[in-house]
C-alpha cells in the first residue's frame, strides 16, 4: 500500500481512481466491508483502490477538547487498514484552510483533479465540506457532469439486533464498558492498546510474587478497570497473560495503571514496545483485606486466564 502524507506528494491523477472517505477509527468490520467494495470496483475498472482518511481527526479542530478517546491511533489504523488491501492511502493533514474548502472545491479540485476519481464509495449518512454543505444529493449532482460513480454503502447492522448499526460510537462505549468480547465482534479482531513498558512500583515481583509490566499508554481508549485474559505481542511473538486496568484499592495509591503479568515468562522487557488484545475480562478491580488475601485472588486469575486462553485459538 502507498501512504501519501501530504496532498502535495500526489504528482499526478491515478488510474481509474476509486476512493471511499472516512474517520475510519477503529477500522471495524462496517469500514473492511466498505474497503472490500472499493477494491472489488477498482478491479472491475481495472483501477486504483484508494481510502482517503484525515490526521488528526477532525473533532480535535473543530472541537478542541471536548472530543471522545480514538479507538485506533493513526500507527494503528494505518496497519489495519494496509490489512484491508486496499491500494493507496491518503493521509489530509486537517487544517483550519482544509476545513474552510467547500464542497465544490472538494469536489473539483481534489476528488476530480488532484486524485482523477472515477468512482466514489460511502456511506449512507456520509458530508463533506466547509460546515457538512456536502452530501450524497450533491455528489450524485456533479456526477452527471464530471463523468463518476456514487455508490452508496450499505451499513452493517449488528447480530443482537438488526436495526442497529456497527459504529466507533458504539464499540468505543463497549470498550470503555469492559465489553470486550461484543466489541470484538464489532471490530473484526480483540481490542488492542500499545505502550512503552515502564518501571513501576516494584511490587509485582517482590511483594506479590508475579512480576507485571506496567505499560505507559499510547493509546486514548483503555477498557473499563478490571482484570483481563489477554495476549500480548512482542517482537513479533505472542505471549498470554493477565492484564489488570485500575488504582490498586487495596494499597489506597489512587494511581491509574496498566500492568501485565506475561504467563511462562521471563525477560527483561523495560523500554520495549508492546501490544495488548483483550480477550475476555475476568472480574472486577476490588480492595482486599490484605496481601494474602490478595496474592491468592492473584493467583486465581492468572488460573482463570490460562483457562480461558487454552481453549482460545490464535
Amino acid at each position: 500500500m502507498k501512504i501519501f502524507d501530504r496532498l502535495e506528494s500526489i504528482q499526478q491523477p491515478f488510474v481509474n481512481a476509486v476512493i471511499t472517505i472516512g474517520n475510519f477509527d477503529g477500522v471495524h468490520i462496517g469500514h473492511q466491508a466498505l474497503f472490500h467494495e472499493v477494491i472489488e470496483k477498482a478491479e472491475a475498472i481495472e483501477g486504483t483502490s484508494i481510502a482517503m482518511t484525515f490526521e488528526p481527526h477532525p473533532m480535535r479542530m473543530l472541537k478542541q477538547n471536548n472530543h471522545p478517546p480514538l479507538i485506533t491511533l493513526y500507527e494503528q489504523k494505518k496497519e489495519l487498514i494496509e490489512r484491508s488491501g486496499i491500494d493507496v492511502l491518503i493521509c489530509v493533514p486537517f487544517t483550519k484552510k482544509f476545513a474552510a474548502l467547500s464542497a465544490a472545491e472538494f469536489i473539483k479540485d481534489l476528488l476530480i483533479k488532484k486524485i482523477g476519481m472515477k468512482a466514489i464509495i460511502v456511506g449512507q449518512d456520509y458530508t463533506f465540506g466547509k460546515n457538512r454543505e456536502g452530501n450524497l444529493a450533491l455528489l450524485k449532482t456533479y456526477a452527471a457532469q464530471m463523468n463518476y460513480d456514487v455508490i452508496v454503502a450499505e451499513w452493517i447492522k449488528t447480530a443482537r439486533n438488526e436495526s442497529d448499526r456497527i459504529s466507533s460510537t458504539r464499540i468505543r462505549k463497549l470498550v470503555m464498558n469492559g465489553e470486550i468480547e461484543t466489541a470484538r465482534k464489532m471490530l473484526g479482531r480483540h481490542y488492542q492498546i500499545r505502550g512503552l513498558v515502564v518501571k513501576g512500583r516494584d511490587r509485582g515481583g517482590k511483594l506479590l510474587g508475579t512480576p507485571t509490566a506496567n505499560i505507559n499508554l499510547q493509546d486514548e481508549l483503555c477498557p473499563k478497570t478490571g482484570i483481563y485474559a489477554v495476549t500480548v505481542e512482542h517482537r513479533q511473538r505472542l505471549y498470554r497473560g493477565v492484564a489488570n486496568i485500575g488504582y490498586s484499592p487495596t494499597f489506597n495509591d489512587n494511581e491509574f495503571t496498566v500492568e501485565v503479568h506475561l504467563l511462562d515468562f521471563d525477560e527483561n522487557i523495560y523500554d520495549r514496545k508492546i501490544r495488548v488484545n483483550f480477550i475476555a475480562r475476568i472480574r472486577d478491580e476490588k480492595k482486599f483485606d490484605g496481601i494474602d488475601e490478595l496474592k491468592s485472588q492473584i493467583h486465581q486469575d492468572i488460573e482463570d486466564a490460562r483457562k480461558i486462553l487454552a481453549t482460545y485459538a490464535e
